[in-house]
């Protein structure tokens, strides 16, 4: 993650691949689905919370590190205790641990999710909308929880230089960001005209 003003890393972001056999990387668009529908993303998610604090904490002071939660992760009651135990264990302050959650989350429209992430918000932790703008979108979103960050859909980020369709949501979606006080990221930008 780079910061646009200063043009220097600010974070990083944990991307899980499997290295698949015979068959070499496997993207999570292949495999995740499988994970959640099988209930392994759980015990799966906890490995990667705990290998990215461990390997975060050994940054500079000023580097975060992001992680994704699934939906099917919070179905399981004790995930703030797993966050407390992976950021414990290994010695990362709250401060430098940014969660990233999807729309998705909250299609339950239970209490629990809510309460969950305003648990571990009050730890310091800081939590980021994902994938903003496409699957089960709603601005209301935006207005039932403090969220840290918005990170907008790469879908309209790496379209936005040959689609006005696109320039306008992620412009809009900065200027929502921006009056909502949240940092903004644009996921997918990778050559000089989409940055």
């Amino acid at each position: 993650l780079v910061n646009t003003r200063t043009r220097k890393t600010a974070g990083y972001e944990t991307l899980l691949r499997w290295n698949r056999p015979g068959h070499g990387l496997v993207s999570p668009g292949v495999f995740i689905t499988c994970a959640e529908e099988t209930g392994i993303i759980v015990p799966l998610g906890e490995w990667v919370l705990q290998r990215a604090c461990n390997d975060a904490v050994g940054w500079p002071d000023h580097i975060k590190v992001a992680v994704n939660l699934s939906p099917a992760q919070f179905k399981n009651a004790n995930l703030a205790d797993v966050v407390m135990c992976a950021l414990v264990e290994s010695g990362l302050s709250p401060q430098r641990l940014e969660l990233e959650v999807t729309e998705t989350v909250f299609l339950a429209n239970e209490t629990d999710q809510w309460a969950m992430l305003h648990q571990l918000k009050g730890l310091g932790i800081s939590i980021a909308l994902d994938d903003f703008g496409t699957g089960y979108s709603s601005l209301s979103y935006l207005t039932m929880f403090p969220f840290d960050k918005l990170k907008i859909d790469k879908s309209f980020t790496q379209n936005m230089t040959s689609r006005a369709s696109c320039a306008a949501i992620v412009s809009s979606a900065l200027a929502i960001g921006h009056n909502l006080e949240m940092a903004t990221t644009a996921e997918g930008v990778e050559t000089k005209n989409q940055f």
